[in-house]
């Protein structure tokens, strides 16, 4: 894997996602009781990818967190004004890079089941790949037939002029690979959320949870399909829902489809 390095991108804002995203980085969501972001390393690592050598994370938005939830597990791109985009996040990021193949992961794709690992077979370095689900009707945003899902296998030789300045990836490489007849799609038969709403990312939770509870705190109430995560406490009634790191709900509440952030944040996610 000298030849290959990966860039998880999570410098962006979860606007779609507010306000849940009002203190907490999009990337530091959790699914399943564990941050996306670590989510992302643990895909790229499935690749033989870790450590700063060879993994860059991006940061802007909350970057502080980012940076800290991170540590020394990846070489860290901080975006210190307001995030540049796919496509700015690699350019800033052209010296680490270094001539080698890149590998970008999307930190808020939540992907179960399939094997993405397959994007890399056979690739020559020269075309670039995206990851993609098939999709039955036309809409836009599609690459042959495929809606995108979060990971994709770029060329040195598109990744070296990236400027570090906004802008985004299917605008800078996918479709100007496209019209040269140079992306393939690589389908993927697992699933996937983008996490981007709150309906999709309580769906990425309840797929986590595989129709049961994930519980990482006090229950004295009564939960049903949900997650709980740590430090959170439940003496009312959970359903279908999502209670974040040291949430709480009250005795006689009745939480139904929502994600419960503090004392009093809820969020609908249906």
């Amino acid at each position: 894997m000298g030849d290959l390095c990966a860039v998880v991108l999570a410098a962006g804002e979860g606007q779609r996602l507010r306000p849940l995203t009002g203190t907490v980085p999009k990337a530091l969501c959790p699914v399943g009781n564990v941050p996306l972001l670590d989510l992302a390393l643990a895909r790229v690592a499935g690749f033989g990818l870790s450590g700063p050598a060879d993994v860059a994370v991006n940061a802007s938005y909350l970057g502080d967190q980012v940076v800290a939830h991170t540590g020394d597990r990846a070489h860290l791109s901080v975006e210190p004004d307001h995030p540049l985009g796919t496509s700015g996040g690699l350019g800033n990021l052209r010296d680490w890079i270094g001539g080698r193949g890149v590998m970008v992961a999307n930190a808020d794709a939540y992907l179960a089941g399939g094997d993405p690992r397959r994007i890399l077979d056979g690739w020559d370095g020269e075309t670039v790949r995206l990851l993609g689900q098939p999709v039955s009707e036309h809409r836009p945003g599609l690459f042959s037939g495929h809606r995108f899902v979060g990971l994709s296998l770029l060329p040195w030789r598109r990744v070296r002029d990236l400027a570090a300045t906004p802008a985004e990836l299917v605008h800078t490489v996918w479709r100007p690979a496209e019209a040269d007849g140079e992306l393939d799609v690589v389908p993927f038969d697992g699933v996937f959320f983008d996490t981007g709403t709150p309906r999709d990312y309580l769906a990425a939770n309840l797929h986590a949870a595989a129709g049961g509870n994930l519980v990482a705190g006090t229950v004295t109430g009564r939960c049903v399909r949900s997650v709980v995560g740590d430090g959170a406490i439940v003496a009312g009634d959970v359903t279908d829902s999502v209670v974040w790191p040291g949430a709480v709900v009250a005795a006689g509440e009745r939480l139904d489809h929502v994600i419960r952030a503090g004392q009093q944040l809820t969020v609908p996610g249906r």
